[in-house]
């Protein structure tokens, strides 16, 4: 049973299409309804079991070829790297089983926003009832500070207001009315409607239920999350695509060797397939994924220390390659707090400064407006709340708003005056008439939209003010007038109030911008990051908050409406210019996230409603507000910020570039220093040659410096120009030709190096295994050189802060030249690893090789640094 377009029909039409009274259900008919339409709250989704998103962790092809490695090792007998790749497969997909599978949780918040009790009438008798049990057809009754249980068509209501930003991303209380609307109105103007989850700030109201559970705008709004695909990351998505065809490369390459080796070269075949095997793992940077996860999780500990806590490991390098931050007006880039800001009076105009709802600030100019303050303060219903130094309302954000005003205007003592009788806002006459007592009479304080109250007044031009309120609201204020009258007696008469008044004033309310969030939109900026909000508040008040706020293109919006008349093609062209989009629903959130996604741009989306949830899936990078913020959209977030503070974006942003480029640096490090390994022994199998090491040392050398040497990259620090350069295009190739070019000029150092230190031991006339340990030690001292080398891929690192190096960096290299040593003169390691001590000065020639390949492979990156830069040097 259920009723289409219910905030386009009469009450009455909504109550019989429902075969509903106004007194309520029968106990017998409720309980037959919810047979048939089910609790109200959302259905339970299918979960994965715990053992299904373990075995998903291993679903990788770099992880196949790691399993590999490891089932050949094992058959080899070399327990020792058998051990060491299957920790890195284990840990790996522990952290990932940890960090990730959390889909399910959005759900669940969403659930728990439904109000878990309800006042509804059964039989013409008031009774609570659990929230669950409501059906379609109830009759419910609210007041101010009540949760909306299900989603309602107001039969009746007195002075109502409700809080729907979480839903609508309304900044203030709408208004609400019985009277029917159109049928296609917007979410924000169905002022005939309340929505489940939504909070009644003022007024009461009898509402009949015309959906439950998942049928509600709440459960629509998680049927839409459900159906939310999540994208990977780009550097995951390029580390997958990477692994794949180097997996396949590096066995087609071991099986070609394989076969070479025993064909042509004639040599043993159990002992040229270990080799193989030794080189196939040397080639393949197994220790890439835990270096990788583990510089992704030193990100999040960094984040958690700039207020922001990353869900999904990834996300911290995503948000260093975003190019566009969608975001949410209301609690993100503003304060969530009303405030006002202006005042204009027969005597004046005036700007009001302060904080949010303290009452301390200042006019400018000074003057008096006590009697507008006065005014402000008795015909208002809020209270002001100081809870750990911070200033709070209860009641009504905007009358919060005045009372803050009044003690900034007239020190605010008029708190004791007695009230004889009030005639409550109502969206019909649009005005709050209070009365008070007075040694005459009664003295009728007045406040309400400008045109209804200017026409209540005597003894001024309207033109001119009704220009004045204008005015102020061009700038984004919500314009209130406010005014007097003497009478007699101690009742109201609403006939009597609606004329003959006293003008005193204008005032204008805004929800401020964080002035931290203008620092840090400026700064995203200047790293080329288009800020773009995305509000269901009006277009007028959105367009001068991101003048206020410094949005590249602050004079052109476009409202939901205009959304609607845009195909996908023309929403395509239009959304990378405009960046300002009001009135807007979570479908068209999803579209324009979507549309930029289409344009080849990384997009973060930052939000704090329930109505952000769904388009903080989609976007590549998802970042909620941890205080006030929904908990469906922290739950769909990847980010969320502890502090809910714009600038917290901006050091997100600077951490997940800075992981990005310790990421580069790892696989700058791994890949070239596999690959000169691997030559080393493949140019030996194919030219015939003694072979360098052997495959028992290929495997040790693959063991201790793979995972060490590589995981203190790290633990850079943030380098210095990372906010001046612009965001990394999300098609960026991971293998640039700088890097690949980087890998094969390492490779033949390596083997220049390799082969000239065997080719001078074996002239020297040492045996074959003590050539082989000078020759795997040449190896490991290239190996650390390259670290030093890659610490400063775009500057020089022939600097004393580059050499000095980090804490890490020195712990590695210590642990490596240990176990080196161990392995070289240690009589047990020897037996194993088939070495023998290496004389003192061969040791320093050793060291000696590995100072002039860094020396080599400097003077390249200074030679290719400086044609770069005169590339870039205009001319002329």
């Amino acid at each position: 049973m259920t009723i289409a377009h219910p905030h386009g029909l009469d009450p009455d039409a909504c109550l019989t299409a429902l075969n509903a009274t106004p007194d309520g259900l029968s106990h017998e008919e409720a309980a037959r309804r919810r047979g048939i339409h089910g609790p109200n709250r959302l259905p339970e989704p299918e979960k994965s079991s715990a053992v299904m998103r373990f075995l998903k962790q291993f679903h990788n092809v770099l992880i196949y070829v790691l399993l590999g490695a490891a089932l050949v090792t094992a058959l080899l007998q070399h327990w020792v790297d058998t051990g060491v790749i299957l920790t890195v497969v284990i840990v790996n997909a522990i952290i990932g089983y940890l960090q990730e599978g959390k889909a399910e949780a959005a759900m669940a918040a969403i659930r728990n926003m439904l109000a878990p009790r309800a006042a509804v009438l059964r039989q013409g008798r008031r009774q609570n009832i659990d929230g669950a049990d409501l059906v379609p057809g109830d009759i419910v009754l609210l007041e101010a500070g009540d949760k909306v249980p299900a989603d309602l068509r107001l039969l009746q209501s007195y002075g109502l207001s409700a809080q729907e930003a979480i839903l609508t991303g309304e900044s203030v209380p709408v208004g609400k009315a019985v009277h029917p609307v159109a049928a296609d109105a917007p979410l924000a103007d169905r002022r005939s409607m309340l929505w489940s989850g939504t909070l009644v700030t003022q007024g009461t109201a009898k509402g009949l239920v015309t959906a439950t559970g998942s049928a509600t705008e709440i459960g629509r709004i998680g049927g839409l999350l459900s159906k939310v695909e999540q994208l990977t990351t780009p550097l995951v998505e390029q580390m997958d695509h990477f692994a794949r065809w180097l997996s396949f490369l590096i066995l087609l390459v071991s099986a070609l060797l394989l076969a070479y080796a025993y064909f042509l070269g004639h040599r043993d075949f159990n002992e040229v397939f270990l080799v193989v095997v030794g080189v196939a793992v040397a080639a393949i940077p197994e220790g890439l994924p835990a270096v990788m996860t583990i510089t992704l999780a030193i990100g999040v500990q960094a984040m958690a220390g700039r207020n922001a806590i990353v869900r999904h490991l990834p996300a911290i390098e995503a948000i260093g390659s975003v190019s566009v931050i969608c975001t949410d007006k209301t609690g993100t880039l503003t304060r969530n707090e009303m405030v006002v800001a202006a005042a204009e009076t027969p005597a004046g105009r005036f700007e009001i400064r302060g904080e949010g709802y303290a009452p301390q600030g200042s006019l400018h100019p000074a003057g008096d407006l006590s009697s507008l303050g006065r005014a402000a303060a008795l015909c208002n219903d809020a209270a002001l709340i100081q809870r750990d130094g911070h200033w709070s309302v209860e009641g009504d954000p905007m009358e919060g708003a005045l009372l803050a005003f009044a003690s900034k205007a007239a020190g605010g003592e008029h708190g004791a005056e007695e009230r004889l009788d009030t005639i409550p806002f109502d969206p019909r006459h649009r005005f709050m008439a209070v009365l008070i007592g007075a040694s005459n009479g009664g003295h009728v304080l007045v406040k309400g939209a400008p045109e209804r109250v200017l026409a209540m007044c005597t003894g001024i031009d309207p033109v001119f003010w009704h220009g004045r309120a204008d005015e102020m609201a061009k700038r984004g204020l919500r314009v209130l007038a406010l005014a007097e009258k003497q009478i007699e007696g101690h009742k109201l008469d609403h006939d009597a109030v609606t004329a003959g008044l006293s003008f005193l004033g204008l005032v204008g309310l805004i929800d401020p911008p964080r002035a931290e969030a203008i620092a840090a939109v400026a700064e995203c900026r200047a790293a080329g990051i288009r800020v773009k909000m995305i509000t269901g508040d009006h277009a007028g008040t959105a367009a001068a908050i991101a003048s206020q706020i410094g949005l590249e293109n602050a004079q052109r919006v476009l409202t939901g409406a205009d959304l609607d008349r845009l195909d996908d093609a023309q929403l395509s062209n239009e959304v990378v210019d405009v960046d300002i989009f009001a009135r807007t629903s979570p479908e068209h959130k999803l579209r324009l996230v979507t549309a930029l996604q289409a344009r080849g741009l990384t997009v973060a989306m930052t939000g704090d409603g329930v109505n952000d949830a769904p388009a903080l899936k989609r976007a590549d990078v998802g970042v909620a507000m941890g205080l006030k913020g929904s908990e469906a959209a922290k739950e769909a977030a990847d980010l969320v910020l502890t502090d809910d503070n714009f600038a917290s974006i901006a050091a997100a942003v600077r951490q997940g570039r800075t992981v990005y480029d310790n990421l580069q640096k790892v696989i700058s490090w791994t890949l070239p220093t596999n690959a000169g390994e691997a030559f080393v022994v493949v140019l030996a199998l194919l030219a015939g040659l003694a072979l360098p090491v052997t495959a028992v040392q290929i495997l040790w050398i693959n063991l201790i410096t793979a995972v060490t040497l590589g995981l203190a990259l790290a633990f850079e620090p943030t380098e210095a120009e990372t906010m001046s350069r612009p965001p990394r295009p999300r098609s960026a190739p991971l293998l640039t030709g700088t890097l690949v070019w980087h890998v094969l000029l390492v490779g033949v150092l390596f083997l220049a190096a390799v082969f000239g230190i065997l080719q001078y031991a074996l002239d020297r006339g040492y045996p074959l295994d003590l050539a082989q340990t000078m020759a795997m030690n040449t190896i490991v001292v290239l190996e650390i050189a390259q670290l030093f080398f890659i610490r400063n891929i775009h500057t020089t690192s022939l600097t004393f802060a580059a050499i000095r190096g980090t804490r890490v960096v020195w712990i590695v290299i210590a642990t490596v030249t240990i176990a080196q040593f161990s392995v070289t003169y240690v009589p047990a390691l020897q037996a194993v690893f088939g070495t023998q001590a290496v004389p003192f000065a061969d040791g320093l020639l050793i060291l000696a090789a590995g100072v002039v390949f860094f020396a080599v492979i400097e003077l390249e990156k200074q030679i290719r640094l400086g044609l770069r830069k005169a590339a870039a040097r205009p001319h002329g």
